[in-house]
């Protein structure tokens, strides 16, 4: 019996739509999602592989069989009867692939949207100011005198002879400082955000951290503590804003498993907002080309509970005050505090002004 073209056709069409739906769930391309956003990427990821999947599977199928169909058979010298168009055809291989791109930018947008990504105001909202990032300097000055630190000196100082005799160390110490002397506050340059979701428009994170890029590393400040680190902790479930500058040239914020990517300009703050569900150890990764060393400009990003990330920070505090204390109970010939502290807190990227007005 002679099955009809047409049931052959919605078999086929059955078959595709399956192994379509089954392989954009199932690909395993994507690392594990850590975080509320990833789920939202996910989903959009997961939408475009079963479409590519179904129009690969189809092109393919089509181009095997017809070539299979009609090759040329041994002893046929003649040419194919003329085809001159097929107007029916040309409109649904066009309108398809329109829907389809049509589709998949709304989708995209209202996932964009969702993770926080569209603020048309977030950059006239949202001024860089000097208190916006502070210093890893700055805040290493105020863990280790208890006060806050100021941000009132003028601290133009980055190409000092002393600066100049020692690059490196004054590279980390001026990693927060260009756009601070860049933008005077309220006239600040805010780059495109990640922002809140649309549920938290206009309410703060919970964790702020201030991330700095510089060739080749990343450092870590919390504003709220003072604490200045090379590796970032987060706690699961606490919305975490992360501010972003660079020291010199683009950066590039990217933690796979975040779904998350961020530019970090010289002179300009961005902002990720994210919320981590996943505990874990991850990698940030620079994602953008930074210079000859730029595939080793890594960092270790920590998703932790809430009681294991408070555990860290009073950790972090304690090892502050007590290496404090040590170099305190060796000042033999008891120096001022910003003479003797002076060697410390030059490699620590502390400027002597800082400390003078932490100790007066």
């Amino acid at each position: 019996m002679k099955i009809p073209s047409s049931i052959w056709t919605l078999l086929i069409g059955i078959v595709l739509t399956l192994a379509s739906l089954w392989y954009g769930q199932n690909h395993g391309l994507l690392p594990a999602a850590a975080t509320d956003e990833a789920v939202l990427v996910d989903g959009l990821f997961n939408a475009m592989m079963v479409i590519s999947t179904g129009i690969f599977l189809l092109v393919e199928g089509i181009l095997i069989y017809s070539a299979f169909k009609y090759r040329r058979r041994a002893g046929d010298n003649e040419d194919g009867p003329p085809v001159e168009g097929n107007v029916p055809l040309e409109i649904l291989w066009t309108a398809i692939p329109a829907i389809i791109v049509i589709g998949i930018s709304v989708y995209s947008f209202d996932v964009y949207n969702e993770i926080g990504g569209f603020d048309p105001h977030a950059i006239h909202q949202a001024p860089m100011n000097q208190e916006s990032m502070a210093m890893p300097g700055t805040a290493m000055a105020a863990t280790l005198s208890d006060t806050p630190p100021s941000t009132e000196p003028n601290l133009n100082q980055e190409k000092s002879d002393e600066a100049m005799q020692d690059p490196a160390t004054a590279e980390v110490r001026n990693a927060d400082q260009i756009p601070q002397l860049r933008n005077a506050p309220g006239v600040g340059s805010v780059a495109p955000t990640i922002g809140g979701t649309p549920d938290k428009a206009g309410q703060p994170a919970e964790l702020q951290v201030n991330v700095t890029g510089l060739q080749y590393a990343w450092i870590f400040t919390y504003p709220e503590t003072g604490i200045t680190t090379g590796e970032m902790h987060v706690p699961i479930g606490r919305e975490v804003q992360i501010n972003m500058t660079a020291n010199d040239v683009i950066h590039a914020f990217w933690v796979p498993e975040f779904r998350l990517k961020q530019d970090a300009i010289p002179g300009r703050q961005s902002e990720i907002r994210f919320t981590p569900q996943k505990a874990g150890d991850y990698v940030l990764i620079c994602a953008e080309l930074c210079g000859p060393y730029h595939g080793a400009m890594r960092a270790s990003v920590v998703v932790e509970t809430e009681e294991a990330f408070d555990k860290w920070v009073q950790e972090q505090l304690v090892a502050s005050k007590e290496t404090l204390n040590q170099a305190v109970a060796v000042n033999p010939a008891d120096l001022s505090p910003n003479e003797f502290l002076a060697p410390y807190t030059k490699d620590m990227g502390i400027h002597p002004e800082i400390l003078h007005q932490v100790h007066h």
